[in-house]
């Protein structure tokens, strides 16, 4: 394995949030080293000593083998990985046809989500199907919500509906980037800064990123406005730039 091969691999499970590998004997010795992510990553600025024979690097395939959404779940399970859990009702992992070709990536659970343990239920989520139906109707593309996957950055609400924090993004991240491999989908749509963060990895607001396509991992990312912002009564411009970047998203998936 190449030096850029083991950075690829590295930044990806970095960005999974895993902090550690683990360096063993040939032959499945059972006795290993943990080694910091941090300290393995960065590539030398001159050549290093060629490592032991003995010590090889041992990481997983980049898409687990056999992933699919129900391990996903299981992998969950009763999830108290993070301070989210303890207010929540029910885990809001995410809905839709497990092959769709169309990903929606929002926030986190709102009041209805977090009592239903569906995403986007309530007057967002009503806002949300209107859009995917009514601009697919028009554009004549045969396409019902149950046709896309809906999901969220972080499974759990956050209290007061208050945005994610970094730490939480970072633990709920893995998931949701396991749900996006396993899917695979020809596009994503990012709703709303806090998607376009945890994708992106972007300080940029929505108004500067929507309208043009961005890319997580391989897969083109369309970022448009959240509908809950869409609601404002003093954001009609919002919405009409919204249904623009949807009609773009629809066409280029299922034209």
């Amino acid at each position: 394995m190449t030096k850029e091969e083991v950075r690829r691999y590295l930044e990806f499970y970095q960005d999974l949030g895993v902090k550690t590998v683990f360096l063993g004997a040939p032959g499945g010795d059972a006795a290993a080293s943990a080694r910091s992510l941090d300290a393995v990553a960065p590539l030398p600025a001159r050549e290093a000593e060629p490592e032991p024979e003995r010590e090889k690097v041992r990481l997983p395939t980049l898409e687990p083998e056999g992933d699919s959404l129900l391990k996903i779940l299981e992998d969950i399970g009763d999830c108290k990985r993070c301070r989210l859990h303890e207010g929540r009702n029910k885990l809001v992992f995410g809905t839709g046809n497990e092959q769709a070709r169309l990903v929606f990536v929002g926030e986190g659970p709102g009041a209805d989500e977090d009592a239903q343990g569906l995403p986007f239920v309530g007057r967002a989520g009503q806002l949300l199907t209107q859009m995917i139906e009514g601009t697919a109707r028009k554009e004549g593309i045969p396409l019902e919500r149950c046709d896309v996957y809906i999901c969220n950055v972080v499974k759990c609400r956050p209290p007061e509906n208050r945005t994610p924090q970094p730490d939480e993004m970072e633990t709920c991240g893995q998931f949701l980037y396991r749900q996006l491999q396993a899917i695979r989908p020809k596009a994503i749509c990012a709703l709303g800064s806090t998607a376009a963060k945890a994708l992106l990895g972007t300080k940029d607001g929505v108004t500067r990123l929507r309208g043009k396509w961005q890319q997580w991992r391989d897969i083109p990312v369309m970022v448009t406005y959240h509908p809950s912002y869409l609601l404002r009564p003093y954001n009609q411009n919002a919405k009409k730039e919204a249904w623009e970047d949807l009609k773009k998203v629809l066409h280029y998936v299922y034209d």
